[in-house]
């Protein structure tokens, strides 16, 4: 064969298994995590062994989709009720109770705003960024504040306005049950619902609950124990107040109490909680909070004989029609997860840090220091999970290099103006789908974290803005947000100190 078709014999070949290597690539939109550790009945694991799996260096952004997702109508409280009504046919097996979870941006709790994508999308942001402000003063060295219940769930006040980024589930308070919204926050150990008879109370969609109706509300006296784990906790009458103040103003106060809560059909009695009697903000819609965090006065620190001081849950992806879920116990723990250690901060009990060793961009590991990610000795820096903060965030250094990295490897893309937060976005009108690099969290022992193309790549506005999202953080803390959460499970199990992450998506 003369050299010259055997040089083009070979450029053909070669121009075939790009055309397949593209193809396979295309086909992959989102990968969940890229080790599967040993099985989680083995509680001790001291050394869980990994499985790696390699992704593509590339995956699909469904543009089209994304867009019409930012059109999606919320529903009406009547029509979100519904997806709250027990079926007869759901078991909770053992010590596993199940929650269904929904976007806070899912509901129409008013009818003003919440049909302008980039108006919601704009809103979240600022109160994304006093939340993140709030955290970082007080874990900063120079604050000599006291961490105490009220320091963490400030921000999260502002996070239930209108078009949030929260996430509810609906709960039985009382004997008889009334059924109330509840947001969730993993960064808050309290569990609070404003009551009647109420001073100042800003709108909800329920009825307030009124404590004469319940045959199970019993008040906390001054001198119980109960009353001593409120910080600043004061007495009237001879019973225990507690008073929750917030950075922007807002702020809950009224009486703490024992009472049940109805968990579908799981009934969990003497839970201590606080009845707002005068509660200023913004809150729209939500009866009040459940704190899932450290602590003991959270829902988890109160009940760890019943759960096995563990949880999952599921954050629902924005504008979609599924339904994300929050379960109790330790039969809720996965087996074929991820499992990498939960960190403590003895300066900050109410959060869960984890060890991040890494970041990756198309597969590849961006040079960056790990010490950019440790929590230090004196409580400073370190990765927390919260679910209250939507945007995650890494030390400026750290940053700036992940962001240089996905750059460099999205030069194809048009690009557009920074917008609130971002400084890196891209005009993607036009496009049905684009090809982007993968994003990477590398944990430390070796399980890594690969992002669906959803999670790191946002639509800010209905007319084919997205922007990478993530955020340099005004210290050195890292918060792993909610919008990189979403669609993840994600498992926390305090009494062996592991964190766990998939293998199920919502």
């Amino acid at each position: 064969m003369p050299a010259s078709q055997a040089l083009l014999v070979l450029v053909v070949l070669m121009l075939l298994q790009l055309a397949l290597s593209t193809t396979s690539t295309g086909t992959s939109t989102s990968t969940s995590t890229s080790t599967a550790t040993a099985h989680h009945d083995s509680v001790t694991k001291a050394k869980a062994k990994t499985k790696t799996t390699l992704y593509p260096d590339f995956q699909v952004l469904n543009v089209k989709q994304a867009l019409t997702e930012t059109k999606t109508r919320p529903m009406a409280p009547s029509q979100y009720q519904e997806l709250f009504k027990i079926n007869p046919n759901d078991s909770e097996s053992g010590g596993k109770k199940t929650l269904k979870l929904v976007h806070r941006d899912k509901v129409s709790f008013s009818s003003k705003l919440h049909h302008n994508h980039s108006h919601v999308f704009h809103a979240r942001m600022q109160r994304d960024v006093k939340r993140v402000a709030g955290l970082v003063h007080r874990l900063s060295s120079g604050s000599t504040a006291k961490f105490e219940v009220e320091d963490f769930g400030s921000d999260v006040v502002s996070g239930m306005n209108q078009g949030s980024g929260e996430y509810f589930v609906r709960i039985g308070i009382g004997s008889p049950p009334r059924s109330q919204y509840m947001v969730i926050d993993s960064g808050s150990d309290i569990v609070w619902v404003q009551c009647k008879p109420c001073t100042q109370c800003y709108h909800q969609t329920d009825p307030l609950f009124d404590p004469e109706d319940s045959a199970s509300f019993m008040g906390v006296s001054c001198s119980s124990a109960v009353c001593d784990r409120v910080e600043n906790a004061g007495c009237n009458s001879g019973r225990c107040r507690y008073q929750v103040s917030y950075g922007d103003g807002s702020y809950t106060k009224g009486t703490l109490a024992l009472e049940t809560l109805t968990f579908g059909r799981t009934v969990v009695r003497n839970v201590a909680i606080g009845c707002g009697h005068s509660n200023r903000g913004m809150f729209v819609g939500a009866a009040g909070l459940l704190g899932l965090g450290g602590g003991s006065m959270s829902f988890m620190g109160q009940l760890s004989g019943q759960t096995g001081n563990a949880f999952s849950y599921c954050l629902v992806s924005r504008g979609t029609n599924t339904n994300g879920f929050l379960e109790f116990g330790s039969d809720a723990m996965p087996v074929g997860a991820a499992w990498i250690p939960l960190v403590r901060n003895p300066r900050a009990p109410s959060f869960y840090y984890i060890r991040l060793s890494g970041l990756g961009i198309g597969g590849t590991k961006v040079p960056i220091s790990e010490d950019a990610f440790q929590l230090n000795e004196l409580g400073n820096g370190g990765v927390v999970m919260d679910t209250g903060t939507a945007v995650t965030r890494f030390p400026t250094v750290a940053y700036e290099a992940f962001r240089n990295a996905f750059i460099e490897q999205t030069q194809n893309l048009p690009r557009a103006s920074a917008v609130s937060i971002f400084d890196t976005c891209f005009n993607l009108f036009g496009f049905l789908s684009v090809r982007v690099p993968t994003v990477s969290f590398y944990f430390s022992g070796g399980p890594i974290l690969t992002l669906p193309a959803n999670n790191f790549l946002i639509p800010v506005d209905d007319a084919g803005t997205f922007c990478f999202a993530f955020a340099p953080s005004p210290s050195g803390l890292s918060i792993l947000g909610n919008i990189q959460q979403e669609g993840i499970q994600i498992s926390v199990d305090e009494a062996n100190e592991f964190v766990g992450f998939g293998p199920n998506i919502c």
